[in-house]
């Protein structure tokens, strides 16, 4: 490969030489620590935020708010199979199959005046993630990229943005780079993979390989004078300090107890609640788990039964545990889906519903976030939005505002074009204590 080219190559391009050169010569991966090295401080003007720590429960496939947080109990035509149960919140009501959600709906914000522009699942949950349309000449970087940008890692071994069960496209760090991109976890029960030396590699060895690293890294840098090369001569570093730190066993569900881990459930997303919980306690930053599945144009309340069984669970035993630990005043807990769907029941599909972003509901706790309340209402049937509407770019801006980030502040991408975490959009302060 000539000068020009590798100049010219793409990031896919790039991040493969450097992962394969980092098994050649060091016996680990470096997928897994693609979280950034430790940022800057938060900028001066930020304003005061309560908040630490975001988890961030993306419900993909379209999670349906008249069946979960948006019900109509006095529309049988709306509700089908589903009821509504009152909650420990004087006047919020929830689907019936979140009995133990009703539990703790006490500490829950509900946004249920939710609107986006996008009704397809990639570009919905693009916008979700980002606060941008998809555009093919650039790549946005996720909101948990944003965060570490705006306000920095706190713990400096440990990844600042994780990724449980979460699609990589929806998590990466765009124009910000590599080194902001999620470190991604597939199964919670697994933790964080080639996070250790390879095996038969010893510690002498490992020492010899890194030392050789080190002089060829150099030598590159000097030859090709890329920042992506930069970038992931910072990566290896971080994979070493990762190698040898304490909390590397934040990721290792075995440390707790059999009680704890029965209280969230069995599944891959209670785990990865758990998961998250231990993360936030070892300070990772932000933290993502997804739960599939919700996209239910076929057979609608067979669907949501079995997803809400899932996420009922973990979801109550998340916050009675942030809670109980003392990391719910600190750690914003999100709940957030591409968009709602349609009151209107689809017959001729087993009783399905269709894709609906005009109106639907996302949930906040923790935080600061005032707990038992709702934000916003929509009309009789939970087709429009009725009273304060909420953009996908005002939900992300409310996250940015939890933290204490300059939701305001413009970063220019490579191309010298401005952009925001939010883009446009405006925090809900009335939401917070």
């Amino acid at each position: 490969m000539n000068d020009s080219s590798f100049q010219k190559s793409d990031e896919l391009t790039r991040r493969h030489f450097m992962s394969n050169a980092a098994r050649t010569f060091l016996g680990v991966h470096l997928v897994p620590m693609l979280g950034p090295t430790i940022a800057a401080a938060a900028p001066t003007n930020a304003v005061e935020g309560k908040a630490k720590h975001v988890i961030y429960l993306f419900m993909a496939g379209g999670m349906s708010h008249v069946d979960t947080f948006d019900p109509k109990p006095k529309k049988k035509e709306v509700m089908g199979k589903t009821e509504a149960i009152a909650t420990k919140a004087d006047g919020l009501m929830v689907g019936h199959y979140l009995s133990k959600t009703a539990e703790v709906m006490d500490k829950v914000c509900v946004i249920n005046s939710m609107n986006s522009t996008q009704g397809a699942h990639e570009q919905g949950a693009y916008v979700m993630h980002t606060s941008y349309d998809m555009r093919g000449t650039v790549q946005h970087p996720s909101l948990g990229s944003w965060v570490l940008k705006l306000g920095g890692k706190i713990h400096p071994e440990l990844p600042g943005y994780v990724a449980i069960n979460s699609a990589p496209e929806m998590t990466g760090g765009g124009f910000f780079g590599a080194k902001y991109s999620a470190a991604p976890v597939g199964s919670p029960e697994e933790g964080l993979k080639d996070s250790h030396r390879g095996h038969g590699v010893t510690e002498e060895d490992f020492g010899r390989r890194l030392s050789l690293a080190d002089k060829l890294n150099r030598q590159f840098h000097g030859r090709y004078p890329n920042v992506d090369v930069k970038a992931y001569e910072e990566l290896y570093r971080d994979a070493v300090s990762l190698m040898n730190s304490k909390d590397l066993e934040a990721f290792d569900l075995r440390r707790e107890p059999e009680s704890t881990r029965s209280l969230y459930g069995t599944g891959r997303f209670a785990q990865g609640c758990l998961l998250a919980r231990r993360l936030v306690e070892h300070g990772v930053r932000f933290v993502e788990v997804q739960l599939g599945g919700w996209d239910t144009h076929f057979d609608n309340f067979t669907g949501v039964e079995g997803r809400c069984k899932e996420f009922d669970q973990a979801y109550a035993a998340l916050l009675t545990d942030l809670e109980k630990c003392g990391k719910l005043k600190d750690t914003l807990v999100v709940v957030a889906t591409e968009f709602g769907r349609t009151p209107e029941i689809n017959a001729d599909h087993q009783g399905g519903r269709d894709h609906h972003p005009s109106a639907f509901s996302c949930l906040l706790a923790g935080g600061g976030v005032k707990g038992g309340m709702r934000h916003g209402e929509t009309d009789a049937s939970g087709s429009k939005v009725k009273d304060g509407i909420v953009t996908v770019q005002d939900f992300n801006a409310t996250i940015a505002h939890a933290l204490g980030l300059n939701w305001n502040e413009i970063i220019m991408s490579p191309s010298k074009r401005p952009f925001q975490i939010a883009d446009k959009g405006k925090p809900l302060t009335s939401i917070f204590s």
